[in-house]
């Protein structure tokens, strides 16, 4: 049987917000921006660089205006930030971020106690971000979490997933990132969820954003490029997690997916060699190894 597989595909590299944000030491603003200038020159074409949220909660994300207000910005490479309210929206504005990104959960226990309020209610509370970003000319990405499972519900049906995401669309995210947060996904489970998703959206807007806590992230990844799927989100070095989502330790490594890419001859501009670099780099200033397995077998 023939698999028909896209063509290109487009990284979203996290690491800057969704891997840096689970750091327990403190991250100077000069580091993160070394961090983003390396992926830059490594052809990385989107990053998200940063999270305006309530620093009380996330440490590791105060700083973001400096970081989106002294960073070098290439031509053709999107700085995006997550903004959870109204107020991160209009501090996001302020630092002349490229677009933002707004979270909702497809699990009620998991939406509470990562944001203390109903999945509808935090809906609800992206309407205002909405309006004065189609005023602003600010494209709004849209994250659903836990689509496969969740760590205080247990599995989560494709339906509840498919309708969360359906919403976040049709309020006018142009893109819609389903996110395994807890890493239990597997081919099977991934593609029933896409299934159900994809007969409210189409499979141009819709990404994956697939944690490797189980070792399945490439398979799901694989899985999800045979259904169509062209965005992928990915951390360097494979750093983050979810601060909320115990044992979610561990984004997909970017070096990792495109080192599968290149394997299977998909387009997606970004220097093997360089990445690396930039994934020991940040690794180095953590104190740690990569979590990148390609990093770790090329060296001698």
């Amino acid at each position: 049987m023939k698999i028909t597989l896209p063509t290109r595909v487009q990284i979203v590299e996290v690491g800057p917000r969704d891997g840096l944000q689970n750091e327990k030491q403190p991250i100077s603003t000069a580091v993160k921006l070394e961090l983003i200038h390396q992926l830059a020159d490594a052809g990385v074409s989107y990053i998200e660089a940063g999270s305006f949220v309530n620093p009380k909660w996330i440490p590791q994300m105060a700083g973001s205006e400096e970081v989106f207000q002294q960073v070098s910005r290439c031509d053709g490479v999107t700085y995006a930030a997550l903004t959870p309210n109204m107020q991160g929206y209009q501090r996001a504005l302020a630092s002349g971020v490229s677009e933002v990104a707004v979270f909702a959960a497809a699990s009620e226990a998991f939406s509470q106690k990562n944001i203390n309020c109903s999945v509808a209610e935090s809906i609800e509370r992206f309407a205002p971000i909405m309006a004065a970003a189609v005023k602003d000319n600010i494209q709004v990405r849209g994250y659903v979490s836990c689509v496969v499972g969740c760590p205080y519900e247990g599995d989560v049906a494709p339906e509840k997933v498919a309708d969360v995401a359906r919403q976040l669309y049709e309020m006018g995210c142009y893109e819609v990132s389903m996110g395994d947060t807890i890493g239990v996904g597997t081919p099977a489970s991934v593609s029933a969820m896409l299934e159900a998703t994809l007969e409210h959206i189409p499979v141009s807007k819709l990404a994956v954003h697939l944690h490797d806590t189980y070792g399945q992230a490439l398979a799901n990844i694989y899985a999800s490029l045979q259904m169509g799927i062209s965005t992928v989100d990915s951390s360097v070095a494979g750093l983050g997690g979810c601060p909320y989502a115990k044992g979610a330790s561990g984004n997909v490594a970017t070096e990792d997916v495109v080192y599968l890419l290149n394997g299977l001859g998909i387009e997606h501009g970004i220097d093997l060699d360089k990445l690396i670099a930039v994934g020991n780099y940040i690794s180095l200033q953590l104190g740690r190894e990569s979590g990148s397995k390609v990093a770790l077998a090329g060296r001698e």
